[in-house]
């Protein structure tokens, strides 16, 4: 079988997810374009050598329909045999299609694949593809007869399952705030940067965020509704220990190590093991634990000899459940801050992990790194990785 290699991967700064946020102004194809031009022009490669480019993207709606992926392809003058497909597996999506395509030319049915995603929050906002009716069918709503709930309320409910405190998640938040502010003050995400225009530096990251501060938000997702049928929650969940929403887009080149050698390239990482999960649909953000549990089992690795864990900060209480479950070491946890500051732009967020990670196995000379994203739905992805 061959070996799937990383050679590079690209993301742009991450912008608030409202009007007059610093990337509102450019169309997601655009956005996506941009880090799809920046690989091959980083890498001397033509686009007639790319046999595939996946995109992730959660709201295919609006701007972000008609196979975005094929837009974007078009809009970055590739050639016209360049094929495209978009995934949704929620906010997994760009980590699946990294799955796919690493997963492909261990089959040996690529050769190069682009595999990454793009969300613009701003201009197609969360919950725009449901605008023309439910997904929920009668026959789903006979089998869950009390009604799913929103992921805001999944992550209260985990909250409350693991007993944590608002002092808990606020520090959490607290926390990536700081470690992303001082990994971009030390140039940690300079490689992996794209400029968008002006746009040089991530908008949602901001290091004088204090549990203080936090603690004054009132939390977001309690209604009446939701308030009655759990009436015993302590709601804590807050925009201030929840991702923001954020447009962003990124990208990762894999391809066989025998082909990127061929090329003159430097495979940085390989692909190690793969797992993708179903889990609890009401919880619903618990899935990374079983995801890494079986990631680990199908590896051989144990948690401790990871290096790094990137565990998707969709919600403070996500990461936190998820080190208490595993027993997995603290410090190596989201090392250079996470989703909360770093935001969460949905279909982008498995490659801009993925690139996190990877800058960071480099830097400290680590080996395996874990990347798991919990899912809507009750899903979640895992992918260990080795730098080589």
């Amino acid at each position: 079988m061959a070996t799937a290699v990383i050679v590079d991967v690209v993301r742009t700064p991450s912008g608030r997810g409202k009007p007059g946020g610093a990337l509102s102004g450019v169309h997601p194809v655009d956005l996506a374009a941009d880090v799809l031009t920046a690989l091959l022009e980083r890498n001397g490669l033509e686009s007639g050598q790319i046999d595939d480019v996946l995109l992730g993207c959660v709201s295919q709606v609006g701007e972000q329909s008609g196979n975005i992926a094929r837009q974007a392809v078009l809009a970055a003058g590739f050639d016209e045999t360049v094929p495209a497909s978009t995934v949704d597996r929620q906010c997994g999506s760009s980590q699946q299609a990294a799955h796919f395509a690493a997963q492909g030319i261990i089959a040996g049915a690529y050769d190069i694949v682009i595999a990454g995603g793009v969300e613009s929050m701003s201009r197609v906002p969360l919950g725009a593809a449901a605008a023309g009716g439910s997904p929920f069918s009668p026959r789903l709503h006979a089998r869950y007869p009390q009604g799913l709930v929103n992921q805001g309320v999944s992550a209260e409910l985990i909250a409350a399952k693991w007993n944590l405190s608002r002092d808990e998640l606020d520090g959490y938040a607290a926390a990536s705030h700081a470690r992303a502010a001082r990994a971009a003050a030390e140039g940690r995400f300079a490689s992996q940067l794209l400029p968008v225009g002006d746009v040089v530096a991530d908008e949602t990251v901001r290091g004088g965020t204090t549990v203080e501060a936090l603690a004054g938000l009132k939390p977001a997702f309690r209604t009446d509704a939701y308030a009655s049928r759990f009436p015993d929650l302590d709601w804590k969940i807050t925009p201030g220990n929840s991702s923001p929403l954020t447009d962003g887009a990124s990208a990762a080149l894999i391809m066989s190590e025998q082909r990127a050698v061929a090329l003159g390239l430097t495979p940085r990482a390989r692909f190690h093991s793969f797992a993708v999960v179903g889990d609890d649909p009401l919880m619903m953000l618990t899935g990374p634990i079983p995801a890494t549990a079986r990631i680990l089992e199908r590896s051989g690795l144990g948690i401790d000899d990871l290096d790094v864990y990137e565990v998707n900060e969709a919600f403070a209480s996500v990461p936190l459940a998820w080190a208490a479950e595993t027993g997995a070491d603290p410090a190596k946890l989201n090392p250079w801050g996470g989703a909360i500051a770093l935001g969460h732009a949905l279909g982008s967020s498995g490659t801009r992990l993925l690139a996190t990670m990877l800058a960071h196995l480099e830097a400290t000379g680590g080996r395996y790194g874990l990347q798991t994203m919990c899912e809507g739905g009750g899903m979640a992805n895992a992918t260990i990785i080795e730098r080589l």
